[in-house]
């Protein structure tokens, strides 16, 4: 039997530099997990040349679905069977949906959604834990990491809307992501008293609370490696030993107290 600390861990990794501190992080939180014997595996968004922008072809897998039937009827109405469509586009649209109530004529459309975010998806639903290392910028993500999320995290997997929230009302979403935890590691080029003024608080309402708790993840732990452009070797070597710590002690988070901060 597999002891209940053991997990699935899904790393998605964002940083240009093969060379950089930041890939450092990764390793050793990696090296962690595999010695507390859990399972990794990490998605190097950089590596893989994925691609962050939305296109026409994301726009199947933002179609609302049965939690707002009407939305469901007013979209296939106006925009597949549109009646100011040319005669040959009547005659595919009735031949492809004959028979299909606007429910099952956006089940069919779901399909169409690009494969590379449907991978991406399966191998989010396989984790039972997330991480997501990178630097920051610009108070946030890497735009391609803040990418993948727009990509991946799409309407029917990590969240729904119910017709309240289609309307407007932020209390429509309703959380789909099962995960019990997500881990963040940023790495910074201020320092702690950068953050504590006010940039760690708006990272932590947009990407910790907004983008991981609201779809349905249980804890989110967010860990700041801060100014490491010149820290000293020593700081540099504490928050390797930290990163480690925190692959390996990932689901007992208490047994991880945060070691008093250095600013550089």
């Amino acid at each position: 039997m597999v002891p209940e600390a053991e997990m699935r861990i899904l790393t998605v990794y964002a940083h240009p530099e093969p060379k950089s501190f930041c890939r450092a992080v990764l390793e050793q939180f990696t090296r962690g997990l595999e010695d507390a014997g859990h399972t990794s595996e990490v998605i190097d968004l950089y590596a893989m040349g994925f691609d962050p922008v939305l296109r026409t072809r994301d726009f199947y897998n933002w179609l609302p679905d049965d939690n707002a039937p009407d939305v469901v009827e007013k979209l296939v109405k106006e925009r597949v069977l549109t009646p100011d469509a040319s005669r040959l586009q009547r005659l595919v649209t009735w031949w492809l949906f004959r028979n299909k109530s606007p429910q099952e004529i956006v089940t069919v459309l779901r399909k169409r959604g690009p494969n590379d975010v449907r991978v991406h998806q399966e191998k989010v639903a396989r984790a039972q834990a997330l991480a997501f290392i990178s630097p920051v910028w610009f108070v946030g993500f890497p735009a391609i990491l803040k990418g993948w999320i727009e990509r991946v995290f799409t309407l029917g997997f990590a969240f729904s809307l119910t017709s309240e929230g289609w309307r407007g009302d932020i209390r429509g979403r309703i959380p789909l992501l099962k995960h019990d935890k997500a881990l963040i590691i940023n790495t910074t080029i201020f320092n702690e008293a950068a953050y504590q003024a006010g940039l760690s608080e708006a990272m932590r309402r947009l990407i910790d609370e907004f983008t991981l708790q609201y779809p349905g993840i249980r804890t989110v732990q967010h860990e700041y490696f801060y100014a490491v452009n010149m820290a000293d070797e020593q700081t540099l070597r504490g928050y390797l030993e930290r990163a480690y710590l925190l692959g390996k002690e990932l689901t007992t988070p208490a047994l991880v107290p945060s070691p008093e901060r250095r600013t550089a």
